[in-house]
């Protein structure tokens, strides 16, 4: 059940006093006090040191604590609890943070605190204050050095039991080397942090040259320096800021084009526009990608690790140019973001905007003052000890009469008026030598004390003149800039650009154009495509890997065919080839990549030649192993990628296979026992995909056919031949070698042995390579370096010279390219 309460009365005694307040009046009066707190005391730096009061407190407190750099860390929580307690009434998030942002090397230009832990990334948070250590980094030392030499003024806690400095004396402009960020009431401010050794020598130069105007400054600090490195593009917006206070320019991610695999280009980036992380860029890629607003993009890999630095690969998908998608992706990603200055700070407790040369003369004005109170304070410690080394001097000299007269006396008083009194002493003096040990009453404490007088002298005259001399005054402020970035100092990390150029887009589409070009295939396996319109002259240097073997015409977004020894043909496109650029000369497919990255080999299986994928023309002619031969057209199939192109008997592998233009191209056997058969192509009948082949050579009893090929012979057609020991491990014995003109050979028909090509030497019992077509013939070793062939010989003259090492291929200067 409830209760009802019972009312107190007012004693009679009591009168009431009711203030009638306009609640606009309370409201305003409330929220400036509210503003001005904000403004003092959290979002706003001194221009002086450039932090704001937390900030000052964390290595405050941390300079107390001790915590050197040469010292263990300890943990954050406990230098977060210090802070609060003493000097910092907020939470401790609050507090937390700002120590957290002052570890973080991607957020500070000079990281004033040295972290152990986690302490986040640009996309993650850190860990808790419990799990992380800290202790000063060695720029700290900087920023609160001197500070217990009368330099800058203390000023009570918020209650009043303790003293903090309103200002560190910071020997580094760190308001200018590392920024800040803040939102207050009714304002904000944002600045972008600088190059340490580039704001030293604008200081400096500053120093010797007060009336120094923006444009001189700014040879020495062209722009910002931003901690991510990155480009920063358009240089107007800063020379603004500059001058005013207020401007903005754009932030660039700093990438390049690159193979990421042997298929695929990507684009890498390694470093991001200052306040952006990888994670932000990823969202926005996969947001933009799912909305079809962005096209050509495969797959994006973050690989940042510590070793590294960041990493984010975005793969392009072929047939789309890299160049153009970098810049689709910085007009509509965060890779290219603005960054607005508001240089807003505290200059002698009232917000003010500054400019450049506005912000490096407050740092100097306080950084001599600080030098100023400095050189007094030390002067004072420096005349106090001379006063008692004086003292002393004095009484060494007569020190048997000085300790007479102190064991005389009754008591300390009596003695230290005697000596006060005999002696000419102060009390100060007095004092000191009653309390002196009697260690010091030896002949070298004379000369110590001496020595001592004299050093104090010359220390005293030194702090006199820098405190009478306005010039040396500067001097000693300059000196001391120079140390500090001689020891602080880094290199420059952001690229500065005036502009960007001319947009990529502008110029090169997005998609790679179905223009003609050529598919090529060098002896040694590797495949690439090339955006020649027309097939390479002769002649021209030598490359590695410019030994084509086979080269077929086609479209950047068509396919060609794969013939292998299996005789499979297998489905190619050509978007998925490596582009090379156009070369005039001599091919080279250096910059190809290797086969077995775009089809699925068996054991054994080789690419011998490409065809192109047409129903139309004399099709294709293939040579085997055993000496058989067929005319196959490849009959495309739209529903398999690979299918076969002739039926081989056990045993039996096809050695040659090239594109006929005309069907009366000649078509060439060379066995292993050094025979040559030649026949024309119109005397062999085309069949069908399933069909055998018919009879091409005969060959004798353990022998092969190692060269079939197809080719219109002209003046300059030659054979080319190397013999070598059957018994040998293939490729470890060099061989001879002989090149013979082509009309040394006559016609034979099809299925006959043919005649004599190569006369073999002592040793020598096969022919390990051969090869015939239109010169100039071109030879490379396993290795793709090219190998010089002889001069031609008849065909029956001797077998020629011996390579100088085993030739893997030879072909023609376009490996066999249909006129």
């Amino acid at each position: 059940m409830a209760r009802r309460s019972k009312s107190t009365l007012p004693p009679d005694d009591f009168e009431e006093h009711i203030l009638d307040i306009d609640v606009g009046d309370e409201m305003r009066t409330s929220f400036l006090e509210y503003a001005y707190s904000v403004i003092y005391s959290r979002a706003l730096p001194d221009a002086r040191d450039g932090l704001k009061p937390v900030q000052r407190r964390i290595l405050y407190t941390m300079a107390d604590m001790n915590l050197r750099p040469d010292r263990g860390h300890v943990k954050s929580a406990r230098v977060v609890g210090e802070v609060m307690g003493r000097l910092h009434p907020h939470g401790d998030g609050a507090i937390y943070d700002a120590l957290v942002r002052m570890v973080q090397p991607w957020s500070l230009r000079v990281p004033l605190i040295d972290g152990h832990g986690n302490f986040g990334s640009p996309d993650d948070p850190p860990a808790a204050m419990r799990y992380t250590e800290c202790r000063m980094a060695a720029p700290a030392l900087a920023m609160t050095g001197s500070i217990d030499e009368d330099t800058v003024d203390f000023k009570p806690n918020y209650d009043s039991r303790e003293l903090e400095p309103s200002v560190l004396p910071s020997a580094i402009p760190n308001l200018v080397v590392n920024g800040a960020a803040g939102i207050a009431v009714g304002m904000a401010t944002n600045m972008a942090p600088h190059n340490l050794v580039e704001v030293v020598q604008a200081l400096r130069h500053l120093i010797t040259h007060p009336q120094a105007d923006l444009e001189a400054l700014m040879r020495f600090i062209p722009g910002p320096d931003l901690p991510t490195g990155g480009k920063i593009v358009g240089l107007d917006g800063i020379r603004d800021a500059y001058e005013t206070g207020k401007g903005s320019f754009r932030m660039r991610a700093t990438a390049r084009v690159e193979s990421v695999t042997p298929r695929r280009k990507g684009i890498v980036v390694t470093e991001l526009p200052y306040g952006v992380g990888t994670e932000k860029v990823i969202e926005r890629i996969k947001s933009l990608v799912q909305a079809k607003k962005l096209q050509g993009i495969a797959d994006v890999k973050d690989l940042t690790d510590r070793e590294k630095g960041l990493r984010l690969v975005i793969e392009v998908k072929n047939g789309f140019h890299p160049e153009a998608l970098l810049e689709q992706l910085y007009k509509q990603t965060p890779m290219e973001d603005s960054f607005g200055i508001n240089a807003v700070a505290l200059v002698e407790g009232q917000p003010r905007t500054l400019g450049l040369k506005e912000m490096l003369e407050v740092f100097l004005g306080h950084r001599f003052d600080v030098v100023r109170r400095r050189s007094a304070f030390r002067r004072g410690k420096a005349a106090d000890r001379l006063h008692l080394v004086e003292g002393l001097l004095i009484a060494i000299l007569d020190i048997d009469e000085v300790i007479q007269l102190i064991r005389s006396s009754d008591n300390a008083e009596q003695a230290r008026e005697r000596l006060m009194g005999v002696f000419d002493l102060t009390e100060l003096q007095a004092n000191y030598i009653l309390d002196m040990p009697l260690r010091r009453l030896t002949k070298f404490s004379r000369i110590e004390l001496e020595k001592e007088q004299s050093e104090l002298l010359q220390t005293i005259a030194e702090l006199d003149e820098i405190l009478g001399d306005d010039t040396r005054l500067r001097k000693v402020v300059s000196d001391e800039l120079a140390e500090v970035a001689k020891t602080y100092g880094t290199p420059r990390r952001t690229v500065l650009l005036e502009s960007a150029g001319q947009a990529v887009s502008a110029a090169v589409p997005l998609e790679v154009a179905d223009d003609p070009c050529f598919v090529y295939l060098s002896s040694s396996g590797l495949l690439a495509r090339t955006s020649d319109t027309e097939p390479p002259g002769e002649g021209g240097g030598r490359a590695k890997h410019d030994v084509v073997v086979s080269a077929v015409r086609t479209t950047a977004r068509g396919q060609v065919g794969a013939l292998t020894t299996l005789g499979r043909l297998v489905r190619l496109d050509v978007l998925d080839l490596p582009g090379l650029p156009a070369t005039a000369n001599a091919p080279h497919l250096q910059g190809g990549a290797p086969v077995s990255e775009f089809l699925s080999l068996e054991g054994g299986e080789r690419v011998l030649a490409l065809a192109p994928l047409t129903d139309e023309g004399p099709g294709l002619a293939i040579g085997t192993r055993l000496g058989v031969v067929k005319r196959v057209n490849p009959e495309v199939l739209s529903n398999k990628d690979t299918w076969e192109v002739i039926r081989l008997n056990d045993g039996d592998e096809v050695v040659g296979a090239l594109p006929l233009t005309t069907g009366e191209e000649e078509l060439c056997f060379v066995t292993s026992d050094a025979q040559l058969l030649h026949f024309p192509a119109s005397g062999v009948r085309p069949q069908g995909r399933s069909g055998g082949g018919m009879a091409g050579v005969r060959l004798a009893p353990k022998q092969r056919v190692v060269f079939f090929g197809a080719f219109t012979p002209g003046d300059d057609a030659v054979v080319v031949t190397a013999s070598g020991s059957s018994s040998a491990l293939p490729g470890t014995e060099a061989g001879a070698l002989k090149v013979t003109p082509w009309s040394e050979y006559p016609g034979k028909g099809r299925g006959t042995g043919g005649v004599r090509c190569h006369r073999f030497l002592k040793g020598e019992d096969t022919l390990v390579l051969a090869w015939a077509g239109n010169g100039p013939a071109r030879a490379a070793a396993a290795s793709g370096a090219p190998v010089e062939l002889p001069e031609p010989v008849g065909r029956r003259d001797g077998s020629g010279t011996a390579g100088s090492q085993p030739i893997l291929a030879v072909a023609g200067p376009v490996g066999g390219l249909p006129a």
